[in-house]
């Protein structure tokens, strides 16, 4: 239903992908943090936070009929990058529990703050549905 893009001779990613084409109707998720429905924080552990996170995209883009293998971009942005990379076993854990083992295209970045104080984690995500 995608296309993964990898150019000859590149490095296979590991995580994510360096592109991906495909057709269908796009569905945007606006960024999501890993607060629960009710806008309330369970957790103030990272991998908490990312699992609640992700599973905030999937309740969205299952509004639009849409699945995790529909995604096809992600950008995540996070408050320490030190907290981030020492927590990469558990985010994996926790995407692939949630997400399974679609890689859409992904970036990462740290950033100074985001606007909810406890937040420590947040993700765009944008998704192809096929018609």
């Amino acid at each position: 239903m995608h296309t993964i893009l990898q150019p000859e001779g590149w490095a296979k990613p590991i995580g994510y992908a360096n592109g991906v084409a495909a057709r269908g109707r796009l569905v945007f998720v606006g960024g999501q943090v890993g607060w629960n429905a009710e806008c309330r924080f369970e957790t103030d552990d990272f991998v908490g936070q990312v699992r609640q996170t992700l599973a905030n995209i999937v309740a969205v883009l299952a509004e639009a009929g849409g699945e995790p293998q529909h995604i096809t971009s992600m950008t995540w942005y996070f408050t320490d990058k030190a907290e981030y990379v020492g927590n990469l076993k558990g985010i994996g854990e926790a995407y692939r529990a949630v997400i399974g083992r679609h890689f859409p295209a992904m970036a990462a970045m740290q950033v100074v703050a985001l606007v909810e104080d406890r937040a420590k984690i947040e993700i765009q995500a944008t998704a192809v549905i096929p018609e």
